[in-house]
């Protein structure tokens, strides 16, 4: 083989290799958003999956300190009817507020939780 047909099929190789698959421009975008959407269909199935096996425990978590902050409360409700002592009052109107904001905001959690499955 001589010098210029050698350099022909290094020349068509090189030209081959940068086309990166070949074919058609919009077939290649067509396999790269095919890709790409099977790839955020596989993560999403995932976090879905990963979500669900915790949700049993977490529900349950939430649930127990849901009980526990209702009878912080209600402790703290009593001790107000019952005491005059201005420290204590005070200490169970922070307990009260409080115990209120974390029921509310694992009651929203509960109800997200339960929304997105």
């Amino acid at each position: 083989m001589t010098r210029r047909p050698r350099m022909a099929l290094a020349g068509l190789a090189l030209l081959l290799t940068a086309c990166e698959g070949g074919g058609d421009p919009v077939e290649q975008a067509l396999r790269e958003a095919s890709a790409a959407h099977q790839a955020a269909a596989t993560e999403t199935t995932a976090e879905t999956e990963a979500r669900s096996a915790a949700t049993a425990g977490d529900q349950a978590y939430v649930r127990e300190a849901i009980k526990e902050h209702r009878a912080a409360i209600a402790k703290a409700e009593t001790t107000l009817r019952e005491t005059a002592d201005p420290a204590l009052r005070q200490m169970a109107r922070s307990t009260i507020d409080a115990r209120k904001a974390e029921v509310a905001a694992l009651q929203a959690w509960r109800a997200d939780s339960t929304s997105s499955e």
